[in-house]
This record gives structure tokens, sequence and C-alpha cells, in this order.
């Protein structure tokens, strides 16, 4: 059995790992270091690690200031808050004069539980994927989150990064990640799905299920919502022509919308979005939820048998 591993844990190791490398790497969370795994670097680097309280727009303003001294900071807190609570001044503070900040934001999506739909941020991609000069990822799982990290230390410039709370399954292969550059894990003639982060896995269990019955689906790992890899999305819409799109987000704004204006006016397509409806979440286990939203492992491979 394949290793089940959250990607917020995974995000808090990179930190660490980065700041043994880099000592330009600085990290604030606002009061929330042991759900967002930044606890592994404050004990490591205290000096490098500021706690802000629960203070989320002094956080996000503190990392602006920090980045023009040189630093690279990562600020964390729960998505819901690091996307929405403080939206304005990640806007003007943050990507307006293209500071060099990283926005590392935890517990995203329905999959947060029991928090119900005041900590369930179905928006945050949306949200994040308008403001010019971001660049939004979502990794898949824990490799990935890990990866992602480096290469968003690496890059000059605003990031958000999207971790979710679960452990969820670390696939075995080692995955290239390069930011921009969606990575193809299924490739097939009969239909294509496009998925991020957590719905990755069970657009591949699909494809996989769906190729004993003669259909061979392609499956393409979009980790990086923006800048969108529009050159691999065309391809294999154009070539498949039944294109589904699967996020553990609102289908208003997130990666169904991305791919949508990636191929409009190119061609004819049959297309469908799998996602979380115009609606809030609610209080309930991950699996709970994600079947009450259409997002389980049964549902998402019932959607696939219809569209392909």
């Amino acid at each position: 059995m394949s290793e089940k591993k959250a990607t917020r844990n995974a995000y808090g190791e990179a930190l660490v790992e980065l700041g043994a490398v880099n000592d330009k790497v600085v990290v604030l969370d606002a009061d929330l270091a042991p759900s967002v795994m930044t606890n592994g670097f404050a004990k490591q680097f205290p000096d490098r690690y500021f706690n802000t309280g629960i203070a989320e727009a002094n956080m996000v303003d503190m990392s602006a200031g920090l980045s023009t001294m040189g630093f690279i900071p990562f600020c964390s807190t729960f998505a819901i808050f690091g996307a929405g609570r403080v939206y304005e001044m990640v806007r003007n503070s943050v990507a307006y004069p293209r500071f060099n900040v990283k926005l590392g934001m935890t517990h995203a999506g329905i999959t947060v539980g029991e928090d119900g739909s005041s900590h369930q941020s179905i928006e945050d991609i949306a949200l994040m994927r308008v403001i010019p000069n971001m660049t939004v990822i979502v990794p898949c799982d824990a490799n990935e989150a890990k990866k992602a990290t480096f290469a968003a230390a690496e890059m000059d410039g605003p990031v958000y990064l999207r971790f979710a709370r679960p452990s969820s399954y670390v696939f075995e292969e080692d995955m290239p990640f390069e930011i921009g550059k969606a990575n193809v894990l299924r490739d097939g003639d009969d239909g294509v799905i496009f998925a991020c982060g957590l719905m990755v896995k069970p657009a591949v269990d699909a494809a996989d299920a769906l190729k004993e019955q003669g259909k061979n689906i392609s499956v393409v790992n979009v980790h990086t919502i923006k800048p969108l890899d529009k050159e691999t999305v065309l391809k294999y819409a154009t070539r498949c022509k039944k294109v589904l799109t699967i996020e553990e987000h609102s289908v208003i704004g997130g990666l169904g919308d991305a791919v949508a204006d990636a191929i409009i006016g190119h061609g004819d397509f049959s297309f469908r979005k799998l996602g979380i409806q115009d609606q809030f979440g609610q209080s309930g286990t991950p699996a709970q939820l994600l079947e009450v939203y259409g997002l389980s492992d049964a549902q998402i491979l019932e959607a696939a048998k219809e569209m392909f």
C-alpha cells in the first residue's frame, strides 16, 4: 500500500530543508504553527521565525517588508484567512509591487472537514488566479508539495501554494516538477481529465478503470493553475475532444475555468467541470463531504464513464 501523507506536512518539512541551505528564507505564521506545520522551522531557526499572532493582515504586510530587505518570506495560515481575510493586502502590498512573498496556505478545500463552511476555502484559487503577477500552485501529493515549495523559493515574485489538511495518497513514481508545466500521467485518445490537488489520484484511478473497459483516457496533473500550461492543455483537448476537469474547489474561477479559457475558440469540445457547485461547504468528515459534493472516487469514476 502506498504511503499517505498530508501536503501540509511536506510543506513544513520543505521549509526546514530550505532554511538549512538558504539563510534568506524566513517564515511567518498567524499563531497556527502546529497546524500549518511551521513549528519545525520555528524550532530549527528561531531567529528567522515570526509568529504574528492572530493578525493575518499584519503577517502579509510584514512579509512584504521583509522581501524588500532581500529575504524570502513564506507566510502561512489557513487558506480561508490567507486568501480571503487578507485579500486586499495580498493584492496591494504583495502582488501589485510584485514582491518576492510566498503564501503557503493550508487547510484548503472541503477536506478541512469538521471545521465546517467558515473554514473551508473553496474560492481561494479563483481569488488568487485573478490577481496580476500571482503564480498559483496546487500540489497533488506530498512529494510534489515539497518540490513546489523549493521551486517557489527559487523563482522571483509572489506565489500562492495551496495545501490540504488530511493525509493523502503519495505517488510512487518520481514526477518532475516545473512551475507552469503540467505533468501527463496517462496518455490516451478517448478523452482527457485535467485535475489538480487531491483530485489527481481519483482521476488516475478512473482512467485505469476505464482502460480495463477499452477506453484510453489521458490524465493531466495541472499543478500550476497560473501560469497555465496552455500548450499541453490545448494539445490534449484538441486530440481527445472530450474534456473533464476535476478540482476540490468551486467550479467558478478555478481549474475548470482556466482550462475552458485556454481552449475556447480552438475547436468543438464536450466539456464538463467537476467541483463544488455554487454553494458553501458544511461540517463532516473529509470522506463524507467529498461524497456530498460529488467528488468521491466512485462518483468521479461514474462521471468519467458518462463523459467518455
